[in-house]
C-alpha cells in the first residue's frame, strides 16, 4: 500500500490574514512540501496540471525534475497529466525524460482536466474529450512500447518512421494511472490496458465512485489482466488534524467557507458526512480512512491533498509531522493485516522491471520447451521409419 499527497497547486487568498501568496512563493512551498513529505515517511508525492489562474503547475515535468534533484526515494507523480491537450508525443518523450533522471521513480496519472477553456487554448474541442484521450493515450502506448511508430488519427498529423527520445528507463514505460471523477469510459479504458484507476472521490459522495471502481475491477478481469481483486485501485481524501477534533474544526472552518473549491456551498458538516474530508484528530483520519477498504476493497493508492484553500506553508508542513507520524503507520499496519493475499502491491518502476523479466524468461522456456517436444517428435518419427 502506498501513501502520499497530491497538491492542486492553487494560489488561495489566506482567510485569516487576507494575503495570498506571490506564484513564486507557491511554488517554492510545493516543493518544500514534496521534501517534508518524504522526510517524514510518504511514498508519493503527485502534482496537478494547469494552466490557468490561480493554479501555478503549469508544467509538472519541470517541478518534479527538480524535486527528483532533491530527493531519493519519494515516487514522483502527476495527479492530472492532461492527455486530452497535450501533444502524447511530447509527454512520450518529456516523461520518459524525467524517468532517466529519478531513477525510474516517476509515474503519470491521466485525465482531462476540470478547465472547459484548456481545450482551446490548445487548438482542441471540449466535445471530442473522450476520443481525444482514447486516441491520444492509444499512440502514447504505441511511443513507449515500439523503437519505431507510424500511426495515423483523427486528432493530430500522421507520423512515419517516428522514434520517441530518450527511450524509457529500462526499456520498462512509466507506470500509467487514469484518473476520473465521472467518466465510465475512462474506467474502461484503464480496464483495457491493465493500467492503475484513480477515482478522485474527493467531492462526490462515495456511492458514486465504487459503481466506478466496481466497472473497472469487472473489465479489469474481463480483459484478461487478472482477477477483480488483482486490479490496481487509487483513492484520494482530504485531511485537517489537531490533538482534537475541536481545534481541528475551529482552525480549518475559516479556510473551508473560502475555498475557492467548496467554499460558500455545503457546511463543513455536511461535507465531512458525504465525503471523505477529515477534519479532526489523528484517530479519526485513522478510522475514516479504514473504512474506504469497505467501500471500494483492498486497494493500491491513498493520496491526500493537504495544502489547499490558503494553507500557509507552516500549517501544512505540521499537518505532514502528524500525518507521517500518528497517522499512516498505524493505516500501514491495518490495511496490511486485513489484506488479502493476492492482492499486488503499489507499482513501483522495480516492481515493473522484474514483471517484464518474468514473463520473458517465462516466454524463452515456452519456446525451449516447444522446441524440445519438437525434436522429440522427430525423432520418434525418424525411428518408426
Amino acid at each position: 500500500m502506498q501513501f502520499g499527497i497530491f497538491t492542486v497547486g492553487d494560489v488561495t487568498v489566506d482567510p485569516t490574514t487576507g494575503r495570498a501568496p506571490t506564484e513564486h512563493e507557491r511554488i517554492k512551498a510545493m516543493v518544500a512540501i514534496a521534501r517534508k513529505a518524504e522526510a517524514v515517511g510518504l511514498d508519493v508525492f503527485a502534482t496537478g496540471e494547469h494552466h490557468n489562474p490561480p493554479f501555478v503547475p503549469s508544467s509538472p515535468t519541470t517541478m518534479l525534475g527538480y524535486i527528483a534533484a532533491l530527493t531519493e526515494r519519494i515516487i514522483l507523480s502527476t495527479s492530472t497529466t492532461l492527455i486530452t491537450t497535450n501533444d502524447p508525443v511530447k509527454i512520450a518523450e518529456d516523461y520518459a525524460m524525467l524517468q532517466h533522471l529519478a531513477d525510474g521513480r516517476v509515474d503519470l496519472m491521466m485525465g482531462r482536466g476540470n478547465t472547459g477553456p484548456v481545450y482551446p487554448w490548445f487548438g482542441q474541442d471540449i466535445r471530442q474529450g473522450i476520443p481525444l484521450a482514447v486516441e491520444n493515450y492509444a499512440l502514447l502506448r504505441e511511443l513507449w512500447n515500439n523503437d519505431v511508430v507510424d500511426w495515423e488519427g483523427r486528432f493530430r498529423t500522421p507520423l512515419q518512421g517516428f522514434t520517441s527520445t530518450p527511450r524509457p528507463l529500462d526499456g520498462v514505460a512509466p507506470f500509467v494511472w487514469h484518473g476520473s471523477i465521472r467518466s465510465p469510459e475512462i474506467a474502461e479504458q484503464a480496464a483495457y490496458y491493465g493500467d492503475g484507476f484513480f477515482a478522485n472521490n474527493i467531492f462526490w459522495p462515495k456511492e458514486h465512485f465504487v459503481r466506478l471502481i466496481n466497472l473497472y475491477r469487472d473489465r479489469f478481469e474481463h480483459y484478461g489482466h487478472g482477477t477483480r481483486d488483482q486490479a490496481i485501485v487509487g483513492v484520494g481524501g482530504q485531511v485537517f488534524m489537531r490533538a482534537n477534533s475541536q481545534d481541528a474544526v475551529r482552525e480549518f472552518r475559516p479556510y473551508f467557507d473560502n475555498a475557492p473549491v467548496y467554499g460558500h456551498g455545503p457546511s463543513l458538516e455536511d461535507f465531512t458526512e458525504q465525503t471523505p474530508l477529515t477534519v479532526g484528530s489523528p484517530q479519526e483520519v485513522v478510522d475514516k480512512t479504514l473504512t474506504f477498504r469497505e467501500s471500494f476493497g483492498d486497494y493500491q493508492r491513498q493520496l491526500f491533498l493537504m495544502d489547499h484553500a490558503g494553507l500557509p506553508l507552516k500549517t501544512v508542513l505540521e499537518q505532514l509531522d502528524i500525518l507521517g507520524e500518528e497517522v499512516i503507520p498505524v493505516l500501514r499496519k491495518e490495511f496490511a493485516a486485513g489484506r488479502k493475499a493476492d492482492v499486488p502491491a503499489g507499482p513501483t518502476h522495480a516492481a515493473l522491471v522484474a514483471k517484464r523479466d518474468a514473463a520473458s524468461e517465462s516466454e524463452s522456456a515456452s519456446e525451449s520447451e516447444s522446441a524440445s517436444a519438437s525434436a522429440s517428435a522427430s525423432e520418434s518419427v525418424t525411428r518408426a521409419l
